[in-house]
């Protein structure tokens, strides 16, 4: 969840860049963004939770190689969405001041997030699962029932 602010920063970003307004039709394309986005960061977490727990990595060495290992598969998603949306940004015609912020929000969306997504999604799993995990000298920081009489912070 934390690259899906930088989509909307990035659908943004574009749309003001080729001077066009945020309309509910760019508000859609953020929509099918969040899709896109979480989806590749699911894929780097579920590869790294994987190799912890089958293999016994930390969670460092698991995200770096889930980060190598899945940025083929995220790259070529987003490469297929930015495609896809490629035709709606740069249509002429009749009907293309509507289709057109849909593409340059999607394409502007996935750029931005693809190139935080092997920043940021690695950070905060680490963090996460320091946060998760004690330290082996923490249970020291507690105190106990029989300690100077206060009320025990630990759990029996």
């Amino acid at each position: 969840l934390s690259t899906l602010p930088s989509a909307g920063v990035g659908a943004v970003l574009a749309l003001l860049l080729f001077k066009m307004e945020f309309s509910i039709i760019a508000l859609i394309g953020v929509f099918l963004l969040i899709g896109i986005v979480k989806k590749n960061a699911i894929l780097i977490i579920d590869f790294a939770l994987e190799a912890e727990r089958a293999r016994g990595l930390s969670a460092m060495e698991a995200v770096r190689e889930a980060c190598m290992l899945r940025f083929r598969p995220i790259l070529m998603t987003t490469l297929a969405a930015a495609l896809g949306a490629l035709p709606l940004a740069i249509g002429f015609g009749e009907g293309s001041e509507l289709r057109r912020p849909l593409g340059i929000a999607i394409i502007g969306g996935l750029v931005a997030s693809q190139l935080l997504t092997l920043l940021t999604t690695p950070v905060v799993y680490v963090l996460l699962d320091k946060l998760r995990t004690r330290k082996p000298d923490e249970h020291n920081l507690t105190r106990h029932p029989h300690d100077e009489g206060g009320p025990s912070l630990a759990k029996p």
